[in-house]
């Protein structure tokens, strides 16, 4: 995030991280939940819409930066040893929190106040990376992003897909239905369309004021980085006053109680996924947003590496459980 944003662009920046909060509490948005879903429902339409969402984003930078809208960007990284290292612990922390840092945001918005500590033991995790206990990010990756250096005819071929997937998707509506608005409205908030949503919100808030997530300003304020605090201080409250909003108008907010064994969960999830973090920077939410669309390899790998290490917990899971309760096989 730029420092030294007008009131316009801030303002519009809060309005843009407040529709991502809104669209990942409506839309449930979690790699947890959509690696669950795939695995042990067969449904593969929250997973695909993560993929999707990435490719939204990547599309739009292609377009914006054909007219020169797209402005410095982060670096990626080579794909080293860290990647997958980082991605098993991003993998393990969003297991036992039972949330990624996205579905973190839409269950504390739902009131589940154990989810408060997933953001404190991010930032311990992060702290802890930063005295030296063992060795950061894989080097910088020392060629551009391919996106970026695509030609004008890839733009215009992406233009036209972006037009027939949202046309497609207004048509296969029936015509004459006097709710055809509140149903398109209702649609954009399931699982799948919520998490392109999301994408979109993001991209627009990339090009006003760069790349900007929550989990980047608890790894900053660990790192002791300077930077507009001010400007990130509010983006953070707008993503989460957006989420609560969302869970406020669903009907969702129940606010539950947290034990002490499920802040002690939260803080551990936290915890690992903030250290996974610092071997691959941004996160599981940089990696969907900024990473994939960038087309970096370290960013491809890190996200699938991360989802089969969930897949692979669950798996044990229930197979530690059929060992203790054989009922449970049937």
């Amino acid at each position: 995030m730029s420092d030294g944003l007008s009131l316009m662009a801030l303002l519009g920046a809060m309005g843009l991280a407040a529709l991502m909060g809104f669209a990942i509490q409506r839309g449930g948005t979690c790699t947890v939940a959509a690696v669950d879903a795939l695995i042990n429902e067969r449904q593969p339409q929250r997973f695909v819409g993560l993929i999707e969402a990435a490719l939204w984003v990547g599309g739009g930078l292609l377009l914006a930066n054909s007219l020169g809208w797209v402005g410095t960007l982060p670096a990626g990284h080579d794909l080293a040893w860290q990647t997958v290292a980082g991605a098993c612990l991003l993998g393990a922390g969003a297991f036992i929190n039972r949330a990624c840092v996205f579905g973190a945001i839409a269950r504390l918005s739902n009131g589940e106040l154990a989810y408060l500590a997933t953001p404190v033991g991010f930032f311990i995790g992060c702290w802890g990376f930063t005295l030296g206990v063992t060795k950061g990010a894989p080097p910088l990756a020392p060629a551009g992003s391919i996106v970026l250096q695509a030609p004008v005819w890839a733009a215009m071929l992406v233009a036209a897909a972006m037009v027939w997937r949202v046309a497609a998707g207004i048509v296969s509506k029936r015509p004459g239905d006097g709710h055809r608005l509140r149903r398109v409205f209702l649609a954009l908030w399931e699982p799948g369309p919520a998490t392109v949503v999301i994408g979109v919100a993001f991209l627009f808030l990339l090009l006003i004021g760069g790349a900007w997530s929550y989990t980047d300003v608890l790894a900053d304020w660990a790192r002791r980085m300077q930077g507009d605090d001010l400007s990130r201080v509010l983006l953070f409250a707008a993503l989460f006053g957006g989420a609560a909003w969302g869970g406020w108008s669903a009907g969702r907010f129940q606010r539950t109680r947290a034990s002490t064994g499920e802040l002690l969960r939260c803080l551990a999830g936290g915890m690992l996924m903030g250290w996974g973090s610092q071997w691959i920077p941004g996160s599981n939410d940089g990696l969907i947003l900024l990473g994939m669309p960038l087309f970096w390899a370290y960013a491809w790998v890190g996200f699938f590496a991360m989802c089969a290490c969930i897949a692979l917990l669950m798996w044990f899971q229930r197979w530690v459980s059929s060992e203790v309760d054989p009922r449970s096989r049937a």
